[in-house]
């Protein structure tokens, strides 16, 4: 598998013109049986209750039988089984769950598209890429910020981008680079899949593309490469009078400016150009702010994924950008964990508190940069009160006074704050 995706990286970075044919052909039993790793073994199961674990029982013949419907052109996608989780607004977040068959195949697909396509994204792209993530976002859009020349800043996000991606536009991009129908036909499929809701209806999607499915990040950057981060390379760069700088993870994105006209201009014809792909801002989460360090009294901070961005003084007394946890993520935080701890502390208290030593360490591994220890302790303290208060209520009496809750805490030494990254 290693070795065909390597050249079809090597083929796309060399030829940013060619199309690609015969894609179907990879799909084999080996390369299937190698996607099949990358499958998360606790992964829900789908409408038709066939959890990874039992798919993986008879993994060749299930593979084989895939395989066949796959190359007979007969393969039918089941439903996508429809989830909702909380979002910290209060609203739901739909989520599509594939069956386990689904998944693997989708996992071939996601593989080669990244091996077509990697070449082609740009740096300002975060998002579902190898070896990125949120952090390198925040790290590198931060030192951009504070070492460069830009004054203006449009924050933006799409509203409810995964719900509207135009299938007939994003077939369209990839026959660009893709030219193999079944291949394609693939894919046309699982946009159009029908969506099991949990009140039993089954809706037909006309647009948009699941959140959950293994193939909707890599085809919602494929999406969001054209409509933005091409744009705004190719066109708004050449459009402003000074520097730009643009920077995406997903569909939450900010794009600096050295003068205000230009991040004007890019804010009024922002709407428009995500309009002509079937997309809409959020305007609660979109607006245009001063962010300059020859200006920091009357600067604005900014959120972005979960951190928010403001100037202030290194110890050297330098103006420099400063990071701490977003008050609402914050929050939300602190109510997840209360609602996690109320509904396992029935557990055995070893396997109670190594769940929670595995929750704070995450969270510090994510929010735990540099200037942002005072809010990662303050998260550490809340959570200690809540856990306190709520061990006290598991009975009728009082379980532990605060000396007893302390040396219980020393015996199953949860987690401190720490620094875990220096930017």
């Amino acid at each position: 598998m290693k070795t065909t995706l390597l050249g079809i990286a090597n083929k796309a970075s060399l030829d940013p013109s060619y199309r690609f044919r015969n894609l179907f052909g990879i799909l084999t039993i080996g390369f299937l049986m190698e996607c099949w790793r990358f499958i998360n073994p606790k992964a829900a199961a789908g409408v038709d209750r066939l959890t990874a674990r039992e798919y993986g029982m008879n993994l060749l013949e299930n593979l084989t039988n895939l395989v066949e419907t796959v190359k007979a052109e007969s393969y039918r996608s089941k439903w996508v089984l429809r989830k909702y989780i909380p979002k910290l607004n209060g609203k739901l977040r739909p989520l599509g769950i594939p069956a386990i068959a689904d998944k693997v195949l989708q996992m071939a697909v996601t593989k080669i598209l990244e091996a077509i396509y990697e070449a082609e994204f740009l740096p300002c792209s975060y998002g579902y890429r190898p070896r990125r993530g949120a952090l390198d976002a925040v790290r590198d859009a931060s030192r951009t910020l504070q070492n460069g020349e830009y004054h203006f800043l449009v924050e933006a996000d799409i509203q409810g981008f995964f719900d509207h991606i135009d299938h007939e536009k994003l077939l369209a991009i990839l026959a660009e680079r893709i030219d193999d129908r079944p291949f394609l036909g693939l894919i046309q499929r699982w946009l159009k899949t029908g969506i099991l809701e949990t009140d039993g209806r089954v809706i037909l999607p006309e647009e948009g593309s699941p959140q959950g499915g293994i193939v909707s990040p890599i085809l919602a950057n494929i999406y969001l490469h054209r409509v933005l981060d091409q744009w705004f390379e190719e066109e708004v760069k050449s459009h402003c009078r000074g520097t730009a700088y643009f920077c995406r993870y997903a569909d939450d994105f900010v794009a600096a400016f050295q003068y205000e006209t230009d991040a004007q201009r890019f804010y009024e014809v922002l709407g428009k150009r995500l309009g002509k792909y079937g997309l809409t801002l959020a305007a609660e989460k979109t607006r245009l702010l001063r962010f300059s360090r020859n200006d920091r009294r009357n600067s604005e901070a900014f959120e972005f994924l979960g951190f928010e961005l403001h100037w202030g003084l290194s110890r050297w007394r330098k103006p420099c950008v400063k990071k701490r946890t977003a008050t609402r993520k914050y929050r939300a935080a602190l109510a997840n964990l209360k609602v996690w701890m109320r509904e396992n502390s029935h557990r055995p208290k070893r396997e109670f508190f190594a769940q929670l030593a595995a929750k704070l360490r995450g969270y510090y591994q994510y929010y735990g940069v540099r200037g942002n220890y005072e809010r990662i302790s303050d998260f550490f303290y809340q959570a200690k009160r809540m856990l306190y208060q709520i061990l006290n209520r598991r009975s009728q009496r009082k379980s532990y006074n605060w000396k007893g809750f302390v040396a219980l805490l020393d015996y199953f030494k949860l987690p401190r704050p720490r620094i875990c990254h220096d930017f």
